[in-house]
Formats: structure tokens, C-alpha cells, sequence
């Protein structure tokens, strides 16, 4: 559901307020804050001029030409490049496995259970109050079920769990892989093994890479990658996995972003047998595989597949594919009758038979729709009939937009927001295995017919704001469908709040759904801090973080879950070190700030000067202000200074500042926020770090063409007096992810590059951390023998430093230069990417992991072995 919003922009959603019948279209609206509706209110803001953001990183809504999504997640790792090898992951890994290690074992703090409707947190605006979501876990890709029984899940960036009970309970089995983001899981009927496709196919920013296909024959306790040939390559490596497909034979069919490849049984290497683009494709994504299947009572010999780019561009090769000969060629197929399927406008594809073979349904996303901002991207769903039914069809239509709409949908077009606004990220089928006609639909939301398409029942809403049936709805699920599996006499979901099942019997619309997200810690953080819940150093402590898709959260010690008191996507927070337990700054999309003095019970949401914050829901009345930043970027920076915790710094294409802490306001009257510098049009802030209450600044930037020829980076400082740009021209041509002053000399200062060196991004430069020790008129790499892995945050304490990155934590010691040497800091830590690393009370540094929750470890810069 949050994803629904938000993710447009990336993300997810549901704000909620009671949305009431009398001004359901005006509530509704407001909610949709944080999920595709958002990206619709974003487009309309820029189509009218009112704001003119340099990029757009909604996970979610992709803008028409990706290439301006500057500093989008995925981008922040793959700049000045478009794609990086899968293999600096693999490589990344190995060197690190070469290092000395230091500290302690890491200790998981978000272990309680995430509750996304607290009792008592009804803020009209920030809170999922009456939304009916329940406990939420993270985005889930992927469903299987194990010949023994056994259940397991992919997470976007949070591996594979594996439950025995149905979901009662769940267990990571993948932490220690090159790369947690998962694609497709799929079981061998030959042998029964387990297979993992990794890289998420979903085609959200922060989809995280993939290092190939792995497969397990012992219950996920080990695994190992399948086709690697004798020459030590696998074209798999470098792509991400919509769907993996078996014979009964164990030969397997894998659809990726480039290409479908077969692997036969006990063969070394994958075979490329749908890539019409050539095995060099440039540019990437023309021939990107979004479902493939066999056709039933073929004998495996029929095999169906779509190229499905969602376009706008590179979709030459767009269309549906039949083999004939079990999958090791395949022709294009011209679908009949004219003017059902679209072909010219056919994108992402999803496809699933009945157990029979008389069914074919296909959900089909319409490029064109999207290209124009559309308030749907859905061509439509389809089904073919025959004995079997063919990929050529004839086709019917049985069910677009307004029909869906009509089924009981809690989206509406007339909002902005209709129902498959985001499918190009949203899509699945189910069929049940008795019934060819009981079928299930994942878009936003899910959709069951019990009559082969006829007629629709909305089986879990969007939320439940403005439903008739409000206020005594049964719960729904989290929005943004990405997995279906039928099993155990249920529908069981994978969505972007976690997993969800209900009885296939239940087929009535709003169906009652249990949530089986209570021990499922998957939780995609893009930031965490942490702070004393009371004055006293046994208070205990609290930890506010920002997710995707799942709001800003609260966790403390001695809770029994942890809460979402404001919704939407979750970014940068700011707490107290001595108040955690009743005062925070969290944000939303492109530098919607919201603060709270009680805990987040309530919020005071006009405190932003970011132009499309200001737009934002609810929108600055009279606003936005003229003197408003016209730049502001997806995941906007915040940070106060470590000085004075009531100096807040930001920025967008400016750099901005105040000195008014919770007191901050910024309406058409007045705001506290005060303008400092422009870093130049078409720039936008990556990081930001101040000292000295704010009077000594750090500022890095970015501007547009990322990826591309245009790409550029730099970094503005006061440092000395004055503001001027420091020239950059020593450091890699890459992303800068985070800036760090030494409080006790500003002259000092650390700046961490993101993505990946020269070997795998041409023109990239060499190293990850560099130092300057004379307010950047020169500067010192101090990379010495990190290995080259897309680095995120960096602190300091006790002389000791420690670096957050996508492949584990770092530590070494301070003032080493060039001749600084590293080691992995602590143990137990999952290899999901760490995008920032704060120092908490006590001595501990937090980790907020994009996929496996919040973590922390004492340090001190003393220990080791």
C-alpha cells in the first residue's frame, strides 16, 4: 500500500488519515501520499511548472527518460555508468574475506515485530491509523513451497527466509551470499532442490544487483551457484531474475532483464534461447524477459515468453515468444485478435495457465499509458482459451482500469490514482490448481474472480480509508503485489509489507487476511539513530528510522513491537541523544520534513523549504513559498550538528539552515529555514555535515546526466569564511554518498564515493574514502586495502573510523594517510547493504541495513583478533 503511493518516487505509503466518505476522493488523495499517488501529484506539479525537480527517484514511477533519475538509488551505485557487473559484488566479497577483523559480534536491536497501526498514534495526516495493514515486514518478491512443506520467501534486498509452519515463524537462510536482493525462487521436481534467482527484477530504484542463479538440496542450509562453466563465467551474473521455470527433466528456463536462458540438467552452463538484442546489448533492457511457461499437456515441448521493456524506448523486441522445441528456440508470435493485446504498446507481461492448460491470463502493462503519466499504466488483463490455450490466442479482455475499479477497488482514477497506475512494478497471477476459473490478480492491490474473468471482487483493498464498509473493514494487506503462491488449501502474498495469506475458500471482496510478518525482519532502512529514551544513562535507548515503503519507525528497549507512527517512505531522521522517547525530525519524498514532540502521536509537518515539499501532502496553504529550492532530490539530506542537536542543515540545489530546532516552521508567512549558498542550477545535495553550530558546513552535489557523459559531482564548504566550491578534480568521478568533520578540527574532513572503481566503471576513478586535513584544498585517499565495494556512510570516534558499504562494515584507525589499513569490523553482521552508520549511546554504532533492520555494535577503538 505504501508503495503504492510513494513510490514514485519510491515509495510507499499510505499516510493515513480517516479518510471518510463525505471528502473521500480529498482523503484518499492525501494518503496516497507516499505511494503512486504521489508520483501522480509529483507529474501533475511537474507538467505544470509549479516545481522542477532535477530528477525523480521514486522507486516506483519511473520518469520518461531514466537516465535524469540522478542520484536514485541504483544510480548512486552505477554512476557515471548505467549498469555495473554483478562480479564486483563476487570480487568485493572475496577481498574482504582476506581481512583482519576487529570488534565485537553484531547484535540485532529491530527484533520486536513492526506494527504499522499503534494504538493511539492518529495523526490525521502522518499515520496509518484505520489503513488495516496489521504487522509489516519488508518487500517480498517471491514465493515457493518445498517438497517437505517448508515455505520460503525472497526479499527485496533481505535474502531468503525460510518458515516450517506456514508462515507462523520465519528464518533467514542467505545472509552470508554476494548479494541479498532476490528475484525468483523456484523448486527442481526432479530432485526437489531449492533454486534462488538473485537480483530483483521489480524495476524500482533500489532493485538491488544480482551474482546469479543459486541452488540448495539441504533446506537452504548451503548454497551454491549453478552454471558456472569451466571458464569461471556466467552470463547470469550481471542480471536480474524474473522467473525461473523447470521441465520434467530439471531443465531450467530463466527470465531475465537480458534475456531467457535455459540450463540443462547437470549442465555447467547457461545457454541463451530468447535474446534477440545480441549477447552485447546496448543499449541494456531491449530484450528484457518478464515471464516465461510451459504449456500444459505439451509434454514441456510448448514454451511461452514475453520481452516486456515498460518503455518509453528500447522496445523493438517487445512482444510475446513461443518455442516449440522444449525451449531451445523461440519465434515471435503476432496476437489475434487485432486489437485486443496491443502489440505496439505491450510492456511488462506477466503470464499463468491453469492447471488444465485451458486458461492462459496475462497481465499486460501499457507503455504508452505510462509515457503520458497516465493515471493507469494498465493495458489491461487477458485471458486465451483452447485445449491448450495459445499464446496467439484469440485474447479477451476481462478487466481494465474502471472494471477493476468498479470491483471494489480503494483507488480511483478520478484521484490522480487509478487502479495499475505502478504496473510496471506491480504484477502477478494465481490460478487455482482446481478451479481454471478461481484466479487471482496482483496489481496494487489484489484482485480475485471466481468466473474466469467475468466478474472481479477487490480481495485486499489498497487500504481501507473510504471503503463502504468503514469503519469495521476486516484487515487488508500492505499495497504493491509482488508474489502469489496457492498452497495448503490458501493464497499466500508477497507484497512490499511483507507476506499474507487467507483461506482460497474466503472469495468474497475484502476478504479477512492474516499477517505473517511477526518474525519477518526484512525491513529496507535508508537511515537510523538512535538516543537515550530519558536523561539518565539507564534509561534505556530509542531508535527512529526511515524505510522504504514503511514509514519512520520506533523501536526502544523493552518494547514489544516496534511502530510506524508516520507512514509513506521513510528517509533521514534526527533525535535527540538524551530524548529519543518523545522527539524526532523524519521526512518523506524530496525534503517533506514532519516533527514530533510527543513520541509521534502528532507531527507538525510544515517545517520544509523544499518546493515539492511544501506541494507535498498536505500541501503549505498559500504555498509553496517563492524563495522555496527547486531541486530537492528523492531521499533529501538532513542532519543537525553534533554541537547543538537544535541546528538543523539540508539541501537541495541550495544549501539551508536552522538554528529554531522543534520550533522550526516554514509557511507562506514566515520560516526559520535561512538560504546559505547555491551550489548551481541543476545541482541537488547527496550529503550533507555541519560542526560548530553550523558554522562550518560540508555539502556534497550532484548534478544531472546520471548516468552519462554529463555526470558531475562536487562538494561546497564555509569552511575559512566564506562559501566556495572545492575543487575536485583528484577525486573518483563518482557518486558521493557521505561527508564527516571532525568536531574538534572542521579542517578535517572525510568524504565516502559510492559505486565501484575504474575495473567495473570506466572513467570511475580509484577509491571509496578520501581525507582532507586543510578544508579540501587537497586531499588524501585513504582507501588503502578496502576492497572496491559501493560505499555509504562514514564516523568517527576515539580515533578509530568505521565505514558503512553494501558489503559489511569497515574500521581503521585515524590519521594513517595513504598507508591506512582496514578490517572487517565485528562478526554476525548480514551482507545486505548498510546505507548509513551513527554513533548511538553508550558507544555503540547503529547500521541501518537496506534488507535485514537495524544493527549495532560497541566501539571504541580497542579490541581485536
Amino acid at each position: 500500500m505504501e508503495r503504492m503511493v510513494s513510490r514514485l518516487v519510491g515509495t510507499l505509503v499510505c499516510v493515513g488519515l480517516l479518510a471518510l466518505a463525505g471528502a473521500a476522493v480529498a482523503s484518499a488523495r492525501t494518503k496516497l501520499r507516499g505511494s503512486a499517488a504521489t508520483q501522480e501529484r509529483l507529474h501533475s506539479l511537474l507538467a505544470s511548472g509549479a516545481v522542477q525537480p532535477q530528477e525523480s527517484e521514486d522507486e516506483h514511477v519511473p520518469d520518461n527518460d531514466e537516465a535524469d533519475e540522478q542520484g536514485a538509488y541504483d544510480f548512486e551505485r552505477t554512476a557515471p555508468a548505467q549498469t555495473v557487473s554483478g562480479q564486483a559484488l563476487i570480487s568485493a566479497q572475496q577481498q574482504a574475506q582476506g581481512l583482519g577483523e576487529q570488534g565485537q559480534s553484531w547484535q540485532l536491536f529491530t527484533t520486536q515485530p513492526y506494527n504499522a497501526e499503534p494504538a493511539g498514534y492518529n495523526d490525521p495526516i502522518q499515520s496509518n491509523a484505520g489503513a488495516g495493514f496489521g504487522l509489516v515486514g519488508g518487500r517480498i518478491t517471491s514465493l515457493v513451497q518445498a517438497p517437505d512443506g517448508s515455505w520460503f520467501a525472497g526479499a527485496a534486498d533481505g535474502g531468503v527466509w525460510r518458515s516450517r509452519n506456514q508462515g507462523q515463524t520465519w528464518t533467514a537462510v542467505f545472509d552470508s551470499m554476494p548479494s541479498l536482493s532476490i528475484g525468483a525462487l523456484a523448486v527442481d521436481p526432479v530432485d526437489g532442490s531449492v533454486w534462488v534467482g538473485t537480483g530483483e527484477a521489480n524495476l524500482s530504484s533500489d532493485s538491488y544487483a544480482g551474482t546469479g542463479i543459486y541452488r540448495s538440496s539441504n533446506d537452504g542450509a548451503s548454497w551454491q551457484r549453478v552454471g558456472d562453466n569451466g571458464s569461471g563465467t556466467n552470463p547470469l551474473v550481471s542480471t536480474t531474475v524474473f522467473k525461473i521455470i523447470f521441465d520434467s527433466a530439471g531443465d531450467a528456463l530463466a527470465a531475465t532483464d537480458n534475456g531467457l536462458f535455459r540450463l540443462a540438467a547437470h549442465s555447467s552452463s547457461w545457454t541463451p534461447v530468447l535474446e534477440p538484442a545480441g549477447p552485447n546489448d546496448n543499449p541494456p533492457y531491449d530484450q528484457q524477459v518478464t515471464s516465461v511457461a510451459f504449456v500444459p499437456g505439451t509434454n514441456y515441448r510448448q514454451v511461452i515468453a514475453a520481452i516486456g521493456w515498460h518503455g518509453p524506448g528500447n522496445t523493438q523486441y517487445n512482444g510475446f515468444y513461443q518455442s516449440t522445441n522444449g525451449g531451445l528456440s523461440f519465434s515471435k508470435v503476432t496476437t489475434t485478435p487485432a486489437g485486443t493485446i496491443d502489440p505496439t504498446d505491450q510492456g511488462r507481461t506477466t503470464f499463468a495457465y491453469s492447471a488444465d492448460g485451458t486458461k492462459l491470463y496475462a497481465i499486460v502493462q501499457s507503455v504508452s499509458k505510462l509515457a503520458a503519466g497516465d493515471v493507469t499504466t494498465l493495458q489491461g488483463i487477458f485471458v486465451s482459451t483452447g485445449s491448450p490455450a495459445s499464446v496467439a490466442g484469440p485474447w479477451t479482455l476481462i478487466g481494465n482500469e474502471q472494471k477493476l475499479e468498479a470491483s471494489g477497488s480503494a483507488l480511483s482514477a478520478d484521484s490522480g490514482y487509478g487502479v495499475g497506475i505502478q504496473s510496471w512494478y506491480n504484477q502477478d497471477l494465481a490460478v487455482d490448481p482446481s478451479n481454471p476459473n478461481h484466479v487471482y490478480a496482483g496489481l496494487e492491490e489484489v484482485f480475485e474472480s471466481s468466473d474466469g474473468g467475468n466478474t472481479w471482487n477487490t480481495a485486499s483493498p489498497y487500504w481501507n480509508y473510504g471503503l463502504a464498509c468503514n469503519p469495521n473493514c476486516p484487515n487488508t494487506t500492505h499495497p504493491d503485489q509482488h508474489a502469489m503462491m496457492i498452497t495448503d488449501g490458501k493464497i499466500v502474498i508477497g507484497n512490499d509489507g511483507g507476506v499474507y495469506s487467507r483461506p482460497l475458500s474466503d472469495t468474497g471482496q475484502y476478504g479477512d487476511w492474516t499477517d505473517l510478518n511477526s518474525t519477518l525482519i526484512d525491513w529496507q532502512y535508508y537511515d537510523a539513530r538512535a538516543g537515550l529514551l530519558g536523561r539518565g544513562n539507564n534509561s534505556g535507548v530509542g531508535v527512529w528510522g526511515g524505510l522504504q515503503d514503511n514509514g519512520t519507525s520506533f523501536d526502544f528497549t523493552g518494547a514489544k513491537q516496534m511502530i510506524e507512527p508516520a507512514g509513506g517512505d521513510g528517509f533521514d531522521v534526527i533525535v535527540p541523544p538524551k530524548n529519543s522517547a518523545t522527539t524526532m525530525v523524519g521526512e518523506y519524498a524530496y525534503g517533506l520534513m514532519y516533527s514530533t514532540t510527543d513520541g509521534g502521536h502528532t507531527f507538525d509537518s510544515y517545517i520544509s523549504p523544499m518546493c515539492i515539499g511544501q506541494e507535498e501532502e498536505p500541501g503549505l496553504p498559500g504555498g509553496p513559498r517563492p524563495d522555496c529550492d527547486p531541486n530537492s532530490r528523492f531521499q533529501t539530506p538532513l542532519a543537525a550538528d553534533p554541537d547543538n542537536v537544535n541546528t538543523w542543515v539540508s539541501g537541495g540545489q541550495y544549501v539551508w539552515i536552522t538554528r529554531a530546532g522543534w520550533n522550526t516552521t516554514c509557511t507562506v508567512s514566515s520560516c526559520s529555514w535561512q538560504k546559505l549558498y547555491d551550489t548551481g542550477d541543476g545541482n541537488v545535495s547527496t550529503a550533507i555535515t555541519s560542526t560548530k553550530n553550523g558554522r562550518v558546513i560540508y555539502d556534497a552535489w550532484v548534478t544531472n546526466g546520471n548516468p552519462g557523459p554529463t555526470f558531475n559531482r562536487g562538494i561546497a564548504t564555509n569552511y575559512g569564511g566564506t562559501w566556495h566550491q572545492l575543487d575536485v578534480s583528484s577525486l573518483p568521478d563518482r557518486y558521493i554518498a557521505g561527508v564527516t568533520v571532525d568536531q574538534r578540527d572542521p579542517a578535517r574532513a572525510w568524504v565516502v564515493f559510492n559505486g565501484y572503481s575504474r575495473r567495473w566503471v570506466p572513467g570511475g576513478g580509484v577509491g571509496h574514502v578520501f581525507e582532507t586535513d586543510n578544508g579540501g584544498r587537497s586531499w588524501t585517499d585513504i582507501s588503502g586495502n578496502l576492497p572496491d565495494i559501493a560505499s555509504d556512510a562514514l564516523v568517527e570516534l576515539h580515533g578509530q573510523l568505521a565505514l558503512a558499504t553494501d558489503g559489511g562494515a569497515y574500521t581503521a584507525p585515524v590519521g594513517e594517510g595513504s598507508r591506512t589499513r582496514w578490517q572487517r569490523l565485528g562478526t554476525g553482521l548480514p551482507n545486505a547493504s548498510l546505507n548509513n552508520i551513527t554513533i548511538g549511546p553508550s558507544g555503540y554504532l547503529y547500521v541501518a541495513t537496506h534488507g535485514r533492520g537495524v544493527w549495532r555494535i560497541p566501539f571504541g577503538g580497542r579490541g581485536g583478533r
